[in-house]
């Protein structure tokens, strides 16, 4: 039986870590930056010097193929993304693409012959830090977006998405949406504590929850803070608060939802000065639709009850993903064969398979995140935690192509 080298593994994820590196040992590499650049073209080397074919479209994602047997039939892919947030990790993403280089040094240096090609897969965009939406590459390649409004899209600097592309180098010719797949699996860091806090070695990943995303703005009246009588304040980081308690609060009373106030832009911003404006991002995630529309309900319903003028907008959704029965077994008796112990576990976060599920089957591997960390400079996975996780995918691209 095959088995993917851990130490070659380990090797690739300390060199690329380099690509944005921090001092303190983390990852900043935006989507579409000179550093992406550098981290794309180090995979297109190492994948040209196995063999593989390469195809970039016209949203940057870049498809790294293997040759099978049987070209007429659909390669199988393997996956996930090069970028990452402001002082983030340097496991989250790129596991995913590194594992997929080793499987083919594995299948090239064994001489493991498939019936498919294996095509290993850096979408682009998948953070969402630099330009939202997050999963963007995965989301045109699947229809979920519009390649022309994607491409106007503006970061805070006012680059559009088109001209950050074209910059590096990396607005492909392909057409999005090209390529068929016979299957599509994600391995991934799990980014939450329930497999180290239960020592479980690989999580069976049965499906992602909805987002929902929402952008509050709520406005006041600027005044002077020390002539101001408290009684005649309309204080619009107040009213913010409020808001931000009720989000927690919804997110508690619909378990097991989560509710983020992830950022807060407040106006002016001074010191002896009554807030006159405050601008919110809110984040909730559920794994069924219905708890997320009852939560939006809750949070419209909060936000009514306010003594303030609040302006309410839903900016963007994904709806929950079940996985696909038939490859989430597979990667249940992949784990069962190597003797590793598994669980089955809902993603919190989102992914660029929850995109892909809706084209081909699909599903995720994750392995443990030391103290549940990710998009954190200290985020973690082990030498053996990141072989044990390319050793499943191994065996479950293993078990797809002799069906």
């Amino acid at each position: 039986m095959p088995a993917i080298n851990g130490d070659r593994l380990w090797a690739d994820i300390v060199a690329t870590a380099g690509f944005g590196g921090t001092d303190k040992g983390g990852v900043t590499r935006l989507t579409l930056t000179e550093e992406d650049r550098q981290v794309r073209d180090w995979f297109i080397a190492e994948c040209r010097s196995l063999g593989c074919t390469i195809e970039v479209d016209r949203i940057g994602n870049i498809f790294a193929t293997y040759p099978g047997e049987d070209p007429s039939l659909p390669p199988i892919a393997v996956g996930s993304h090069l970028d990452t947030q402001p002082q983030g990790g340097r496991f989250d993403g790129i596991l995913g693409v590194l594992a997929g280089v080793e499987l083919i040094r594995t299948l090239k240096e064994t001489a493991t012959v498939l019936r498919h090609g294996l095509t290993v897969v850096n979408w682009t965009n998948e953070e969402g830090s630099r330009f939202s939406p997050a999963m963007m590459g995965s989301g045109v390649f699947s229809g979920a977006s519009r390649l022309e409004a994607i491409e106007a899209l503006i970061d805070r600097d006012g680059k559009t998405v088109l001209a950050a592309l074209e910059t590096i180098g990396y607005r492909g010719e392909t057409a999005v949406g090209h390529v068929g797949f016979a299957a599509y699996v994600e391995l991934h860091i799990e980014q939450g504590p329930l497999l180290e806090a239960t020592a479980t070695e690989i999580g069976i990943v049965t499906g992602v929850q909805g987002v929902r995303w929402f952008d509050v703005t709520i406005t006041g009246t600027e005044a002077h803070a020390g002539s101001t009588p408290m009684a005649q304040r309309d204080d619009a980081l107040v009213a913010a608060s409020e808001i931000v308690l009720a989000v927690r609060d919804i997110a508690r009373r619909h378990a097991p939802g989560v509710g983020t106030t992830g950022s807060a832009a407040v106006g002016p911003n001074s010191r002896n000065v009554v807030p006159g404006s405050v601008q919110l991002q809110i984040d909730m995630r559920h794994p069924f639709e219905a708890g997320l529309d009852q939560m939006q309900a809750a949070l419209e319903q909060a936000i009514g009850a306010i003594d303030a003028r609040v302006a309410l907008s839903h900016i963007w959704s994904k709806q929950p993903v079940v996985f696909d029965p038939g490859i989430v077994d597979a990667v249940r008796a992949s784990a069962a064969t190597l003797g590793y112990s598994a669980t089955e576990v809902v993603s919190g976060a989102g992914h660029d398979a929850a995109h892909i599920a809706g084209r081909c089957p699909t599903a995720m591997i994750f392995v443990p995140s030391k103290d549940g960390l990710s998009h954190n400079e200290a985020e973690y996975s082990s030498p053996e935690e990141c072989a044990r996780g390319a050793d499943v995918l191994l065996q479950t691209v293993l078990q797809i192509d002799l069906k």
